[in-house]
């Protein structure tokens, strides 16, 4: 009896590694594919944390694809001005003061989760009902679930960016950051299927 009960736990083991390795695997697939045309929404929002996130929002921004834009989880001493010069050279020219004036630093996230809730307040403020969720391809998919999960009435359209990481062989440093993430997405996902309130976490409470 004990036997076959040991048989089963290592079994059912063997099985959820089987779809934890599968689920990894189809992870960094998805991370690594690139945005296909945006459509045009009521704004759009960058999760700042990573590469190319805040300049891709800028372009799209500049091309009509929202009319407003946040920019969360900005640090308390960071300036429009600031992160403007250090995008330079990433676009293609400065933009328009009528563009600047379009543009919200958002100051309280310091999480995923404080990003959704400041996500959700800004959307409300502006009477917004339609985003672009702008962030790295291996965070969209919990960023939404997120946002989501604050602000279930938003329609949340993905567009993931690339990481120059995810465009060459991937390194030791980069698959730990995968295997960091998808964990995170997993987590996320079970507090979804269960129920868990997902608290106020990741927003500062200045």
């Amino acid at each position: 009896m004990k036997r076959l009960f040991l048989r089963c736990v290592g079994l059912t083991c063997l099985a959820v590694g089987g779809l934890w390795l599968a689920g990894f695997a189809w992870f960094i697939q998805d991370a690594s594919k690139a945005s296909v045309t945006a459509p045009v929404c009521d704004g759009i929002v960058a999760l700042t944390g990573g590469e190319q996130r805040v300049d891709t929002a800028i372009t799209l921004l500049r091309g009509g694809y929202g009319h407003l834009l946040l920019i969360s989880g900005v640090g308390p001493h960071v300036t429009l001005q600031h992160i403007l010069h250090s995008q330079r050279e990433s676009l293609s020219s400065p933009p328009t003061e009528r563009i600047t004036q379009r543009i919200t630093l958002g100051r309280r996230a310091t999480s995923t989760i404080g990003n959704a809730h400041e996500t959700a307040q800004w959307a409300r403020d502006n009477h917004l009902h339609r985003l672009l969720v702008v962030t790295a391809g291996y965070h969209i998919r919990r960023a939404v679930l997120e946002i989501h999960r604050v602000a279930p009435d938003l329609a949340l359209v993905p567009y993931p960016v690339v990481p120059l990481a995810l465009q060459a062989p991937l390194s030791r440093r980069t698959l730990f950051l995968m295997f960091r993430e998808y964990n995170k997405f997993l987590g996320a996902e079970i507090c979804v299927l269960t129920g868990l309130p997902d608290g106020r976490e990741g927003l500062d409470g200045t």
